[in-house]
């Protein structure tokens, strides 16, 4: 703990923070869900501030699709390696049995709960210099490598077209063993009274799906508009 606390870059007042952020659902009540869900609001505000700062002049759409790139669960796998962090996780039995102390999304989540602690144990500012730190050296630019938009971002520039608010995502059900987890998340534009559901073995996997679906709807409610006004 204390070689990580050092890796991060920051000293815990609150040590149990960490610790908690280390903690798969499968060991303990007292897991780091919360934290990752905090942590995801606070890297997503850290990367746009930085990019707006690095990228003057970027469209909105452009800026999305990196921002996408950069918080993707691959990325933050790879933080996470380059922080060991698979060595200080906290799992129960069976999803050490199954390989989980290297599952991409079980080390991305964990870092998105690091980042969480690290805003509780002492503010925003700390968890912007963790973010920056975490994120040194990465090559930034209005044509980085976002080649494909996933589901979530081109469901935001629909909507965000359209001049709607953004769509809400709610986790509705979580399936299976610790170790064999599947994510039931719902999707829901409610200006449209319309919803979706996903499915995936990560909360953000659920979620692209969740989106995908919603895209899929929205194609066939315009469709159907169209059709109306002949």
């Amino acid at each position: 703990m204390s070689a990580l606390a050092g890796r991060l870059g920051h000293t815990f007042s609150q040590p149990d923070l960490l610790k908690q952020a280390l903690t798969h659902r499968s060991f303990a009540a007292q897991h780091n869900e919360r934290l990752e869900f905090l942590g995801d609001a606070v890297l997503n505000l850290c990367i746009s501030h930085w990019l707006m700062q690095r990228l003057p002049g970027t469209s909105e759409g452009m800026l999305s699709r990196t921002r996408a790139n950069l918080v993707r669960e691959e990325s933050l796998h790879q933080i996470a390696q380059r922080l060991q962090l698979s060595e200080a996780l906290y799992l129960g039995e069976g999803e050490q049995k199954s390989g989980g102390r290297l599952r991409t999304s079980i080390l991305a989540d964990a870092v998105e709960a690091v980042i969480g602690a690290v805003y509780l144990d002492a503010g925003f500012e700390s968890a912007q210099r963790l973010v920056l730190q975490l994120f040194e050296g990465v090559e930034i630019s209005s044509s980085a490598q976002v080649t494909e938009k996933d589901a979530k971002t081109r469901l935001q520039e629909v909507l965000q077209a359209q001049h709607l608010a953004l769509p809400a995502y709610q986790v509705e059900q979580i399936r299976g063993a610790d170790h064999k987890q599947v994510f039931v998340v719902e999707c829901r534009i409610e200006a449209l009274q319309l919803q979706s559901r996903g499915e995936g073995q990560s909360r953000k996997a659920a979620e692209q799906q969740a989106a995908s679906q919603m895209l899929g709807q929205l194609a066939g409610h315009a469709g159907a508009r169209r059709g109306s006004r002949k």
